[in-house]
């Protein structure tokens, strides 16, 4: 009987598996519509009626590349957008939506700002009413912005106890050193104190227009009723110059050697690290396949660095490596944490799988292994309408279609075992890496030296626009 139970439960768990990778070969994007007002605003409509709900997502080029000296600044504006407007006070607009259980939140990144929101179909003249004065008519009430102000600096504060919240602002730094790209998002202690409400009238209006933006609707609703809607909402708002839109375009500065940044913190008993470079921008043709090399490589639990640094060594509790791309570039990291006292065999671990990487490569049983994980991870990344919404100004933003979708599994599948020898020695680095190790110094600076260049500075000082 439970022999009986085990081989049912076997099979269907082999069918589940069989279904993911089906799905993938299978999935395509559903059919939208996309338009563009008189302001510029880009509009894109899905229909999902599968739920009585709506999604929207808004894409603004309004992120950290534009705060200047001013670090903090696009993300204290995104957040104060809603400390309400004229017509929704903050504490209407919070009755508002949480009378009818819809939501609503703003947020900056390192090159746009964004919304997004999700509410019941029935409500969506309402919502949309909110999200337009959000995004048009903000007041940036002073009482409000002080009480934000003061948690910011808080976070900021509380952030240099834990290696992992900071690490990744010194890493930005050092590969990106004076261009926009190394912009802290959160901004620093020095910068946000600073900023005023002032400030935030300047940078929203700067470079909060409908030109250059996009906005992203699906659910359950009618294409023609709904882009009339849209039509009548948002065509009031007034289009812009924003004088400084190509900052990110500009050429970012290439490493010429190796080079190590040791971020002192005199009570660690554990070392954080990233190695890295330059990476590669979000529309790459070679996007898929890089994801698909990086996942045998650290992007799984059972990746090449995650078998070594943790379950065959010991050395650390998880390793693992990403691309993190953007519209103009982006990094490679490789990321860890080990005792102070294994900080030197934990790099050279982490430098030992990469050289294999190049070395020995991959074999076919190891590409289809990743290639069946990258589709089975696919689908489920697009089922909601937020997914869907989110993945449309995405679209927008990094200037790729939906051949990205609808030819997945067919790039995918088209990993060879030659281009996959092109794609680790073209975009996985082997030399001029930079180090970011996070530490006591007085434990680990004769190792750092070992592998470049020493910088340090202190964690309990903030980083600066400079190139370390």
């Amino acid at each position: 009987m439970k022999q009986s139970i085990y081989i049912r439960s076997l099979a269907f768990s082999l069918a589940c598996m069989i279904g993911l990778v089906v799905n993938a070969q299978d999935y395509k994007l559903p059919s939208y519509q996309q338009f563009t007002l008189k302001n510029g605003l880009t509009v894109y409509l899905m229909e999902q009626h599968d739920v009585p709900m709506v999604s929207v997502s808004a894409i603004l080029p309004a992120g950290a590349i534009y705060d200047g000296e001013k670090g903090g600044l696009a993300s204290l504006t995104a957040t104060a957008l809603k400390h309400g407007t004229k017509k929704y006070p903050k504490a209407k607009m919070d009755e508002e939506l949480d009378f009818i259980g819809a939501s609503v939140s703003t947020y900056a990144s390192k090159e746009s700002a964004g919304l997004s929101a999700q509410f019941a179909a029935k409500d969506k003249d309402l919502v949309l009413d909110i999200i337009n004065d959000l995004l048009t008519a903000p007041v940036f009430d002073t009482a409000e912005f002080t009480k934000e102000k003061r948690r910011a600096l808080l976070r900021l504060e509380q952030a240099k106890e834990s290696p992992r919240n900071v690490i990744g602002s010194y890493f930005d730094k050092l590969i990106y050193g004076d261009h926009v790209y190394g912009n802290i998002i959160s901004g620093t202690v020095g910068s946000v104190t600073t900023l005023s409400t002032t400030d935030l009238k300047q940078f929203y209006s700067a470079n909060y227009i409908p030109n250059g933006s996009a906005i992203s609707i699906v659910g359950d609703f009618n294409s023609k009723e709904m882009k009339a809607l849209v039509t009548k909402v948002f065509s009031g708002w007034a289009k812009g110059k924003q004088d400084n839109a190509n900052l990110a375009a500009k050429p970012i500065t290439k490493a010429t050697g190796n080079k190590v940044l040791l971020v002192n913190k005199d009570d660690a008993k554990e070392t954080t690290f990233l190695i890295g470079s330059q990476g590669i921008a979000r529309n790459n043709p070679d996007y898929v396949a890089v994801e698909v090399i990086n996942t045998l490589f650290g992007g799984r639990f059972t990746s090449m660095l995650n078998d070594e640094l943790r379950v065959n060594s010991g050395l650390t509790y998880g390793a693992n490596s990403r691309f993190a791309a953007l519209k103009n570039g982006g990094t490679f990291a490789i990321s860890t944490f080990t005792a102070g006292k294994t900080t030197e065999p934990a790099i050279d671990k982490a430098l030992e799988v990469l050289k294999k990487l190049h070395e020995q490569g991959v074999d076919d049983t190891s590409l289809a292994s990743a290639k069946n994980y990258v589709k089975g991870q696919f689908p489920p990344r697009y089922e909601t309408s937020g997914q869907l919404a989110g993945l449309l100004t995405q679209m927008y933003w990094y200037k790729f279609d939906e051949s990205f979708i609808n030819n997945f599994q067919k790039n995918v599948d088209g990993l060879t075992l030659d281009k996959a020898k092109s794609i680790i020695k073209t975009y996985f680095p082997q030399d001029k890496l930079q180090f970011v190790l996070v530490g006591k110094s007085a434990d680990i600076k004769k190792i750092a030296e070992k592998y470049g260049p020493v910088t340090e500075v202190q964690i309990k000082e903030e980083p600066t626009k400079k190139a370390f």
